[in-house]
């Protein structure tokens, strides 16, 4: 189980460190006057505050999920473990959620060749798709419950209504992001550097959670069920 815990940390450790190569976690607040750090020369521009806020966000959301995914290993060792049946709507749900987050990095691309008209029609692509993910959930815990498998008669039921609950509030969350930024994109009638940095902050969070997502859906299928056997052996 310990290592399973290793393996979620070093995938958040890996995602902490591409951040900080980004320079997301450069103190620039701490410099006074015209002393500023130099690298090669020239001046390091501080990072946007919402690109600052957003790997706060993530670290504390995988944290979150990583914990999460532990408890899952750690309860599915237990005699009484039964997972409920998979609905098959969840594999269409994993194809919209991939879809929503290539048609925000078609977004990213186009706002950075100024391209204005595309990168609204892919933020809208991107927010419906993500809101069919959204219906195709609710879809998914509608079929358990008319099949009567309710959170409360098995902890693997709940673990399920726990693991796509959560990860379906931070979508829905990222909804209210990328409708904003859709509306600012609206509003300034072109492309601007303020607007690309929302786009692609708004890109960065749509691939985190479809990262999260296949992970988590590896899990309720099975797939890291032999991972998870060989790693409780090696502690064994």
């Amino acid at each position: 189980m310990s290592v399973m815990g290793l393996f979620f940390i070093a995938i958040f450790s890996f995602a902490i460190l591409w951040l900080a190569r980004q320079g997301v976690f450069a103190a620039h607040w701490l410099e006074e006057g015209e002393v500023a750090h130099h690298h090669g020369g020239a001046a390091t521009e501080p990072p946007p505050a919402g690109r600052v806020a957003l790997a706060i966000f993530l670290a504390v959301a995988g944290c979150l999920f990583s914990l999460l995914a532990a408890a899952f290993y750690m309860r599915g060792d237990a005699p009484d473990w039964q997972m409920p049946p998979i609905p098959g709507v969840l594999w269409f749900n994993t194809a919209i959620l991939a879809a929503s987050s290539v048609a925000l990095q078609f977004a990213v691309i186009a706002a950075r060749r100024g391209e204005f008209e595309r990168v609204k029609t892919t933020l809208l692509i991107g927010a419906a798709t993500a809101g069919l993910f959204i219906i195709g959930q609710i879809w998914a815990w509608r079929e358990l419950i008319e099949l009567r498998f309710f959170a409360s008669s098995n902890a693997a039921n709940a673990f399920f209504f726990l693991l796509t609950g959560a990860h379906a509030l931070h979508l829905v969350g990222g909804l209210v992001a990328l409708a904003r930024t859709t509306d600012k994109v609206r509003g300034a009638g072109r492309v601007t550097g303020a607007l690309t940095t929302s786009v692609e902050l708004c890109a960065i969070y749509w691939h985190f959670l479809l990262f999260v997502w296949l992970l988590m859906f590896a899990m309720l299928i099975g797939w890291t069920d032999g991972f998870g056997v060989i790693c409780r052996r090696l502690l064994s």
